[in-house]
Order: C-alpha cells, then sequence, then structure tokens
C-alpha cells in the first residue's frame, strides 16, 4: 500500500478534511446523469434549492478500515444504502439506486485510499454520502433536480476519551415529532440537537438523552446514537424501540453480535427513563462512536448510576471488541457483512 500522505493518524480528531476525490452523481428529467468522481470540494446550486428552504435532503454515516494485511474494507455498506433509500422516500426525493450506492462508495474510498489510517492507529475513514434536492423552486414542494454526492476524511475517535464511560441528563427537547421524521436521516433532526447539545455539554454532560416526544417518559435516542442497557441478574441486552428512532446500522450490528456470539437475550421495547436502576450497564451506539458507555443519567432530581464512572463494563466491552474487531478485519465477519476495496 501506499502511504504518501503526511498525517499524524494516531491524533486525528473527528473533523472534515478536505480530500482529492468525491462521488457525484446528478438527477434531472426523471434519471441519474454524470455519475463520476470529481475534484473539488465545492458545487454552485440555485439560492431556490429546496434543500437549503425546507431541508429536503437526506445524508448517511459510514466506515472504512484498514486491515493488518493492508486490504481496505467498509462494514456493511448495502444497510446504509438502504436506510437512505427510505429516507429518500420519506422526503420525496429519488433514491440514488441501491447497488449503485455501494459501487460509488467503494470507487470513492479507492481513489482517496492513501488516506485511510494504517491498521493500528485505532483511525478510519468516515465516509458521508448526502442527497439534496436543488434547482429553481420556491413553493413549498419537492424538487426537480437532485445532486448525490459522496465524500470522505480520516478520522479518529468521535470521543477524544475513547472507550471511556461518561454521563448524560435527559433533555425538556424533543429530537423528533411523533410521526415525523425520527426515522429517516435527515438534516431537521440534527440542526434541532445542537442547542441542547450545547446546552448538556457546557453543564458537564457528554450530550442529552432525549425522551420520546408524546409522553417524555421513555428513553429514546443518547444524543445522535441509539441508547441500551444491561439488565442486572439476567444480563439481557435491552434497547428501546419506537417509529421516531434512527434504525441504526451499528445498533443492529450489535444486537446480533450479542445473540449469536454472546448468547445473550435481547428485548427491543419500551425503555422508561424512572426504571433506569434495572441496568447494571449502559451506552449509546452509533457509526461515529462505535459504543460510548455511559456511567450515569440524570434526570430532573435523580441520578442514575451504571456500572462505573471509570471502568468500561464487561459486557460493554465484550461487544465492543467483537464489533471493532470485525471492522478492522481481526474477527471473522457475519456473511456479507464485508465488503472489500480493491486497490487502485
Amino acid at each position: 500500500m501506499t502511504m504518501s500522505v503526511n498525517i499524524d493518524w494516531n491524533n486525528l480528531g473527528f473533523a472534515y478534511m478536505d480530500l482529492p476525490y468525491r462521488w457525484r452523481a446528478y438527477w434531472k428529467d426523471g434519471e441519474w446523469y454524470k455519475e463520476g468522481l470529481e475534484e473539488g470540494k465545492t458545487f454552485p446550486i440555485a439560492e431556490g434549492a429546496p434543500a437549503l428552504h425546507y431541508g429536503q435532503e437526506a445524508f448517511e454515516g459510514l466506515k472504512a478500515y484498514r486491515r493488518k494485511d493492508g486490504q481496505i474494507q467498509l462494514f456493511r455498506p448495502d444497510q446504509n444504502a438502504k436506510r437512505m433509500a427510505n429516507s429518500a422516500e420519506r422526503m420525496l426525493m429519488p433514491a440514488y439506486p441501491e447497488e449503485k450506492f455501494v459501487e460509488a462508495v467503494v470507487k470513492t474510498v479507492q481513489a482517496n485510499a492513501d488516506y485511510v489510517p494504517p491498521y493500528g492507529s485505532g483511525a478510519s475513514m468516515y465516509i458521508r454520502p448526502l442527497l439534496i434536492g436543488v434547482g429553481d423552486n420556491i413553493g413549498v414542494s419537492p424538487a426537480k433536480e437532485y445532486i448525490f454526492t459522496i465524500f470522505t476524511m480520516p478520522v479518529g475517535p468521535y470521543y477524544r476519551d475513547g472507550l471511556a464511560p461518561m454521563p448524560f441528563v435527559t433533555s425538556k427537547y424533543d429530537r423528533a415529532a411523533p410521526y415525523g421524521t425520527g426515522a429517516s436521516k435527515v438534516g431537521g433532526n440534527y440542526g434541532g440537537s445542537l442547542l441542547p447539545g450545547e446546552k448538556a455539554k457546557k453543564a458537564g454532560y457528554g450530550d442529552v438523552v432525549y425522551l420520546d416526544p408524546a409522553t417524555h417518559t421513555k428513553i429514546e435516542e443518547v444524543g445522535s446514537a441509539n441508547f441500551y442497557g444491561i439488565e442486572k441478574d439476567t444480563n439481557k441486552f435491552v434497547t428501546p424501540k419506537s417509529p421516531s428512532i434512527l434504525p441504526s446500522i451499528t445498533k443492529y450490528s450489535i444486537i446480533h453480535l450479542a445473540k449469536e456470539r454472546l448468547g445473550l437475550e435481547v428485548e427491543e421495547g419500551d425503555v422508561y427513563v424512572d426504571e433506569l436502576d434495572r441496568f447494571a450497564e449502559a451506552g449509546a451506539m452509533g457509526t461515529a462512536a462505535v459504543i460510548s458507555p455511559v456511567s450515569r443519567i440524570d434526570h430532573g432530581d435523580r441520578s442514575y448510576k451504571f456500572y462505573s464512572d471509570k471502568e468500561v463494563g464487561p459486557i460493554t466491552q465484550k461487544l465492543y471488541d467483537e464489533l471493532v474487531g470485525i471492522q478492522y478485519g481481526d474477527i471473522e465477519a457475519p456473511e456479507g457483512w464485508i465488503v472489500e476495496v480493491p486497490e487502485k
């Protein structure tokens, strides 16, 4: 492999970086055209683009990893393709075909292969597919043109402290409305999270815990990740289920590993905030953070403490090791989870 770029791989943050190549595809009059790699991080769009005014857009996040033998691999990109298609359907946008999506991700990573961090650095390549409604439009209606793009960057851990327990606090703000766009990966869900997230971080928390928007009694998401708890005594893996939760690919991968590799019972259902004492361990799951242990959750005048404020719980550690081992090629993956990126 060629590693000609001058980057301190061991001290990467989670920040944007302008790499040489990105994938672009354009849609108009019912078809995709001009599909391929482009250079340059900017592109012009009309001032009336619905993405700018009405939030008609969707995005994804996935990663590429370099194995010990130097081979680059992707983790479940077909699931990102399916989820983006679902988000596009919700926002009345044409989905980029799923097979083309995976092929475009492969080609974009391949073109920027020198920027995939080396094995052992703890870093990876973050991949951001984005679909936006563009063209001249000002009425509240779907765009007549669309741009699909994929750009990449090497990143370190989302949380600088890595796999370290952090405290969280419940929020009075809602992440998404009942029957809204919570299950879609669209910008509006995240723009509204900036204020509560900032308030929580200034108060010394890792992020906020969002409760269900209808009753504010059940946990839905932890920041921009999915929640899980490990029950005391039974070691049951419990995670919320709701039509306003984003279906996390990391979450469903961990559910599979919890059942098939660790032999744990798994339950998806209501997780009431006033019953958090039932859990010995808790954490958040997502592409960026992978797994983030939760040391405690403050809710009103109650404080629910989990395994430790300094050490990672044993089941959380096993799940993390299994998942990361698969992603970096050290542990055999379930069939269909890995897509290799050919050398340039």
